[in-house]
């Protein structure tokens, strides 16, 4: 029904994945691919492209009004897809994602404070906290058996009187690390003990491959559910990001409240016609689309994970369980990162994401988006194999 290895010509048309290369990069081959960006090269369900259809045809688009029915089918996608209860009144919609945790910093903190992440972790999170005056604090995650884990001990002796939220990303990015409720509950309990408010991004839920599933932090600690703001969105499942759309929500009335006037005293309150029509679309008739997805998703990550150790011998994928975000660590290869970015960007003519932008533990590591048709991922593999040839020759 959805034919996902179709190439979509995206170079000219205000695609920052493809646009924004040589900017970006330095790499200026116009053969260059990007696999940079969370940024999927896939048409949007049909569903979402029939919903704006409908309004590019009615020719009127004025200001967007009453957003029940988007929270309703925003509520019904989670009960749907993670077992998850969400009272519509809950629901904030913001921007996006990275601009609803930079309106809760506003609302819930104050500049100077202390913010706890998991590194190595989603590069906004450290964006967004340095541009709002806030301090980050970094609680580095150890690795074993292929997942990433988080010591909460560690973190114990680290917090000072000025630490007042904690950003996770659950799954992890770029990890690929599905948390278990075992792991969600003793973090939000261990917020609950120290006064921490827990913010839980979980705008990479839907992409969970099979063998595992996602727990919503709300469902794993429901006891500490006045202390937890859960981000989502449909713009990272369906394909959707130029929509700038996303949703805080929390059943803690006061936090809503304050979370809420922030929103309006930043004049953030009249949302994108646009990107609610398609959002609500795609939770409203997205499922099957999602449902093709995630197989080719899970053979696209195979094919990548076994070409690229074997192409570079000492490089290692981390165990993916979710996102569509291949995590490569290449320390094993004996080159030193300068040189594995110099054939991975020159000789290949590749942009993936660097290492260096997730924090402390990944220094020696690249990230690479494999969410493209399979031609192009082909493409992409034949050249990380030549480019580290000589590695296999033992030259």
């Amino acid at each position: 029904m959805f034919d996902f290895d179709r190439v979509i010509q995206r170079r000219g048309t205000h695609s920052s994945k493809w646009d924004n290369i040589a900017k970006l990069s330095g790499i200026t081959a116009p053969d260059a691919i990007p696999m940079w960006v969370a940024d999927m090269d896939f048409a949007a369900p049909p569903g979402v492209t029939a919903a704006l259809a409908a309004e590019v045809e009615r020719g009127t688009h004025g200001y967007y009004a009453d957003t029940g029915t988007w929270a309703e089918a925003l509520a019904n996608w989670m009960a749907r897809r993670h077992g998850l209860k969400v009272d519509p009144a809950w629901v904030s919609p913001t921007p996006g994602i990275v601009s609803g945790l930079g309106l809760i910093l506003q609302a819930l903190t104050e500049p100077g404070d202390d913010v706890v992440v998991f590194p190595p972790v989603y590069h906004a999170f450290r964006r967004i906290i340095v541009a709002n005056q806030r301090r980050i604090l970094d609680a580095e995650l150890t690795e074993a058996n292929g997942r990433y884990a988080m010591d909460l001990d560690a973190l114990a002796a680290k917090l000072t009187p000025r630490t007042k939220i904690v950003f996770l990303c659950s799954p992890h990015n770029p990890g690929g690390t599905v948390w278990s409720p075992a792991e969600l509950k003793a973090l939000a309990t261990f917020c609950a003990e120290h006064d921490l408010i827990l913010v839980s991004d979980e705008i990479h839920c839907d992409l969970v491959f099979p063998g595992a599933r996602h727990t919503p932090t709300l469902t794993a600690a429901p006891e500490c559910a006045d202390r937890i703001i859960t981000c989502v969105a449909a713009t990272k499942t369906f394909n959707l990001a130029g929509a700038h759309v996303g949703a805080c929500f929390t059943s803690n009335a006061d936090f809503k409240k304050r979370l809420d006037a922030r929103i309006m005293a930043t004049g953030l309150a009249s949302y994108n016609s646009f990107g609610m029509i398609a959002t609500e679309a795609a939770w409203r008739t997205g499922e099957a689309w999602l449902d093709a997805l995630i197989p080719y998703l899970a053979r696209n990550r195979d094919l990548l994970h076994a070409r690229i150790e074997a192409a570079a011998p000492g490089a290692r994928a981390m165990k993916l369980d979710a996102t569509y975000l291949a995590w490569i660590d290449f320390a094993g290869t004996g080159l030193a990162p300068e040189e594995v970015s110099r054939r991975v960007k020159q000789g290949a003519r590749i942009f993936p994401s660097p290492g260096e932008q997730f924090g402390p533990g990944g220094e020696t590591r690249l990230r690479f988006n494999f969410a493209t048709p399979r031609p192009i991922l082909e493409e992409a593999l034949g050249r990380l194999d030549e480019a580290f040839r000589d590695l296999r020759s033992g030259r």
